[in-house]
């Protein structure tokens, strides 16, 4: 039976997903032993200027201890401007696949196109310029010490988790429970289109805080892509939309201490947990939430009048079925509640890559055993997230030469709109990571600074590790795909209305009379 499962109805998807796991799981592991030759980057005490005041000086002396950090953080910024153009590499990709005039385009124009299409990915972006760094790691400062950064000083156990969740998430029996649980609300509101966009964005977020942020954007963009974006609203709605979900499934995971990758990064360092969170950061987070959504709401409800007009059935599914397949057939509750169990399985091991690799293969079994009732798996966004993130950790962990000395020199307000802005040109989790290494910080620092990496994390494609997720699965929505400035846009207002919220719960907490 596992012979003719792997060689008949494995699809070589599959295979290339659990090599990858393992591959990056082993990586993660890898990271657990001592390292073997010299360390690299410099851990931060070894550039002693722990007395240096001027910031500028700082910088200025770390780059004469290492010049290389000048290399790594250029190509960094190369990699965060090419996340701003990839649209135009696939628009010139579209361009050179209809140049021909109705002609079958040569071989070599094909794979020109290919090539420009590849570029144009948001997902590959980190991944394609991790490959000139650690080529130049290995030239300027030595293969050893290359290898020795990929497997002790940096943690794939981050994109091996989004990969192994967003993967279960996205299947159709997690997917019909979870329309179930927000139906109910949507029903609420009459059951229209604008009912099950608030449900949706209201409800969806905060179970980031229960099933991990990765697997609520999955669920959240799924249900967006079936629910209101298949009605094909308008550009301003759709960019208000998609910046609204982004920046409220950051906050939404404010709520535990083990949801969301920045809480996670600062909670055993700084000793927090989740009644700490739940106290500290959880009613401004929902009052934000609130908020802004019913603001955004009120502001475009010209946009859903428009939208109203469009028959519910406009578009195509983006469910992985139509209106005729057998994958129509009602699923039993045991295949669900299996699904629920293997998504918390993945939640409970989130720090333990082999358990995640097991949970998966086990996942694929199931799925196999089961597959009248799912759709085709479907791992193709899963791993392109998961490169990102891999790219992204490699380039991210050579950036706090710098990213200390900004984040530990700034006062408390500051300190909130310096990683604010910092989140949007990296993972929201490095810069809580970096964070932990300056031991200066006071509580109100500390509070700070998750707080500004957490309104932040909408702002961008690489702000937090779940965007990603959701860019892969509602891109398709977006003609010539999601434009970086225009989302940027979309979520200015719901990010200037958390970050108020969570500015008032900082002053309450520390002003309770």
């Amino acid at each position: 039976m596992i012979r003719t499962f792997i060689s008949r109805k494995l699809h070589p998807g599959l295979l290339a997903a659990v090599l990858w796991l393992t591959v990056a799981g082993s990586a993660a592991l890898a990271a657990t032993t001592p390292p073997a030759a010299a360390a690299f980057p410099p851990a931060l005490e070894q550039y002693a200027d722990g007395q240096v005041q001027s910031t500028a000086a700082v910088l200025a002396g770390r780059l004469q201890h290492t010049p290389f950090n000048l290399l790594a953080t250029l190509l960094f910024a190369g990699a965060v401007l090419h996340t701003f153009f990839t649209h135009k590499f696939r628009e010139m990709a579209h361009r050179l696949q209809h140049r021909a005039g109705g002609q079958e385009p040569t071989p070599a124009a094909l794979a020109l196109s290919r090539l420009l299409h590849f570029l144009g990915e948001v997902e590959a972006v980190f991944g394609i310029w991790a490959v000139p760094l650690l080529i130049l790691m290995a030239v300027r400062i030595g293969g050893a010490q290359t290898l020795n950064y990929l497997n002790h000083r940096v943690s794939f156990i981050e994109p091996v988790f989004v990969v192994a969740i967003m993967a279960v998430a996205s299947t159709r029996p997690v997917l019909q429970f979870a329309e179930g649980f927000l139906s109910f609300f949507a029903r609420l509101g009459g059951g229209g289109a604008k009912a099950w966009w608030f449900a949706i964005l209201l409800i969806g977020p905060l179970l980031g805080s229960l099933i991990t942020e990765p697997a609520a954007m999955t669920i959240a963009a799924l249900l967006l892509s079936r629910q209101f974006y298949r009605r094909r609203p308008g550009p301003r709605l759709a960019y208000a939309t998609l910046g609204l979900l982004f920046v409220n499934i950051s906050v939404g995971g404010l709520l535990t201490h083990f949801a969301a990758p920045p809480v996670l990064m600062v909670a055993a360092p700084w000793q927090w947990n989740s009644r700490f969170m739940f106290t500290s950061f959880g009613l401004p987070a929902v009052t934000g939430i609130l908020i802004a959504t019913t603001l955004c709401g009120l502001v475009l409800r010209r946009d859903f009048a428009t939208l109203a007009l469009l028959p519910a059935g406009t578009g195509e599914r983006n469910d992985g079925e139509d209106e005729t397949t057998p994958a129509r057939t009602p699923i039993p509750a045991w295949i669900i509640a299996g699904h629920l169990l293997f998504l918390a399985w993945m939640v409970l091991c989130c720090h333990y890559p082999v358990m995640i690799i097991g949970g998966v293969l086990f996942f694929l079994a199931f799925h196999e055993i089961t597959r009248e009732f799912q759709h085709p798996l479907n791992l193709r966004a899963p791993i392109l997230v998961g490169f990102f993130l891999a790219g992204l950790v490699v380039h991210g962990g050579l950036q706090q030469w710098w990213i200390e000395p900004v984040l530990g020199r700034l006062g408390e307000l500051p300190l909130l709109f310096g990683a604010l802005g910092l989140t949007a040109f990296n993972d929201n989790a490095a810069v809580t990571y970096l964070a932990t290494l300056v031991p200066s910080l006071t509580d109100g620092m500390k509070y700070a600074v998750v707080a500004g990496a957490m309104a932040g994390g909408g702002l961008t494609v690489i702000a937090n590790a779940p965007n990603p997720a959701g860019q892969s699965i509602l891109d398709r929505h977006f003609q010539g795909g999601i434009a970086p400035l225009k989302l940027f846009l979309g979520a200015l207002f719901p990010t200037v209305v958390v970050t108020l919220c969570l500015l008032a719960g900082w002053f309450l907490a520390r002003n309770p009379g």
